[in-house]
């Protein structure tokens, strides 16, 4: 399921991202790796704010769909 599926304050494993490479690259970059850990901090009509790697990322909606849980 996406990450926009993830309550708030919950904790979820990444399982794929999707997307074009660019966008896969640009995600990792980030520090949304298969395996990795992400927490929900709050959500915003759609957007998300979440923690990866000790650090807060806002992600659009659209971006957020990329990253399965």
């Amino acid at each position: 399921m996406p990450l926009t599926f993830a309550n708030v304050g919950e904790k979820a494993v990444v399982k794929e991202i999707r997307g074009k490479d660019e966008t896969r690259r640009f995600l990792e970059n980030l520090g949304f790796i298969a395996g990795g850990t992400v927490t929900v901090i709050t959500e915003m009509g759609g957007n998300l704010i979440v923690s990866v790697k000790d650090t807060r990322v806002a992600l659009s909606r659209s971006m957020a769909n990329r990253i399965m849980i």
